[in-house]
């Protein structure tokens, strides 16, 4: 077994869950490759032993890590897209962030959950993701979500239009800031933010959130994940923002894009103990009254 870490940020307060997750590796003599970023914030702190080093997604994949082990926040576990890509690597989310939806093991249980990841005491879940489709080439290679993709208005305080098709049948014009697509896992992100309902991670939906409509009879609406969804774009600027999760490019209204169900999806590693429902329920004080206590 060969182990992955990743983190974006290391935070001196929480040194001890961090240096004992490492030193409970090094006691167990589990083999492990660590970001370069992310070491060199660490060796400030205390020393480390890992397998080997990997600053890109083809020295990540060229050590064949089983597991990738995210330290921060959902932001961090986000970050890790760009290296497991379509391999089907599990993904562990430990949580030295806010919220933690998907990273939503609590660091006060990390060497446990590492303990469970070498025993072999977990689950898969499958998160669906999506994928960009445009004429041209804007993410490098990059070109995929698991919370969202969104259209955003940039360089005027006016709003954009975005028509907006479903499999290539025209579906509605969008006079707003932007718009958002969102997988079941992005549903409790930016679209919830916005007025879009809450999906569960197996509903096989999108979900498409207007952001800011000057349309008082708009509203979210949820298709299933097998429509291609497409856009074209128009205002008065000269280009305006997409993004897919925390990436984000500037491009001009010629070009035409659209959104579909990616050919793969992200192996979120979950313990016995944790599910949906208990994760809606601790992350956002879901149905909280007085009357059920």
């Amino acid at each position: 077994m060969k182990i992955a870490v990743y983190g974006r940020n290391f935070e001196k307060n929480d040194q001890a869950t961090v240096q004992g997750f490492f030193n409970y590796m090094e006691k167990e003599g589990i083999p492990y490759i660590i970001e370069s970023n992310y070491l060199h914030q660490l060796e400030k702190h205390f020393s480390l032993k890992p397998f080997a080093v990997y600053s890109n997604a083809d020295e990540f994949l060229a050590h064949h890590a089983n597991y990738l082990v995210s330290l921060g926040g959902d932001g961090t576990l986000l970050d890790v897209l760009s290296y497991v890509k379509n391999t089907l690597i599990p993904v562990m989310g430990i949580n030295l962030g806010r919220l933690g939806f998907l990273s939503n093991i609590p660091k006060e249980s990390a060497t446990e959950a590492l303990d469970c990841l070498i025993k072999g005491r977990y689950r898969l879940e499958k998160r669906s993701m999506l994928e960009l489709k445009s004429d041209a080439e804007i993410f490098d290679g990059l070109s995929f979500a698991l919370n969202d993709f969104t259209i955003h208005k940039r360089d005027t305080g006016s709003m954009i239009s975005i028509d907006t098709y479903l499999n290539g049948e025209y579906f509605n014009t969008y006079w707003a800031d932007g718009i958002i697509v969102s997988t079941p896992t992005g549903s409790t992100a930016y679209s919830l933010s916005c007025g879009g309902p809450i999906i569960f991670p197996d509903s096989n939906n999108f979900v498409i959130t207007p952001v800011a409509p000057h349309n008082l009879n708009i509203r979210p609406v949820v298709v299933s994940d097998n429509t291609v969804i497409s856009f074209r774009v128009e205002g008065r600027g000269n280009n305006y923002l997409v993004s897919l999760d925390s990436r984000y490019k500037i491009i001009d209204y010629s070009k035409e894009i659209a959104v579909q169900k990616a050919p793969f999806s992200l192996n979120l590693v979950k313990l016995s103990n944790q599910n949906f429902i208990n994760t809606l329920r601790e992350k956002l004080i879901w149905g909280l009254d007085n009357r059920n206590f």
